[in-house]
């Protein structure tokens, strides 16, 4: 990860941009924007999301810090790669969360209506 500082219409953004390797697949996470300001403010406790015990193997993070807006799927769903998980409403855009290959949801990590930070557990897959 490489940090820059941009300054944009006065406003100060401290913005983090991960390095992909020369030949690798672009990173579906999109780079984490937050006001340089917001920072020094402490970050309100996110409810804790109640997981549902039983954990996969296949983990789909938070790729960026955000709402839930809706979860597309349960316990025991049977899904395909590039299916709709949930959609992360983030920076006022709605982000649909994908399956990354098929598989049984074996767990869901979050609740419509929770906030998220990038990198937090939303579904596991077997």
């Amino acid at each position: 990860m490489k940090n820059y500082k941009i300054t944009v219409n006065g406003t100060t953004y401290d913005v983090a941009v991960e390095e992909v390797g020369a030949g690798a697949a672009p990173s579906a996470a999109a780079p984490v924007v937050a006001p340089a300001a917001a920072q020094a403010a402490a970050p309100a406790a996110a409810p804790a999301a109640a997981p549902s015990g039983a954990q996969g193997s296949v983990v789909v993070s938070a790729p960026m810090p955000g709402k839930i807006l809706s979860v597309k799927t349960e316990v025991g769903k049977d899904v395909k790669k590039g299916d709709v998980l949930m959609v992360l409403e983030a920076m006022k855009m709605e982000n649909e969360i994908v399956a990354p290959e098929d598989g049984k949801v074996a767990s869901v990590d979050t609740t419509v209506g929770a906030q998220v930070e990038s990198g937090d557990t939303l579904v596991t897959l077997n």
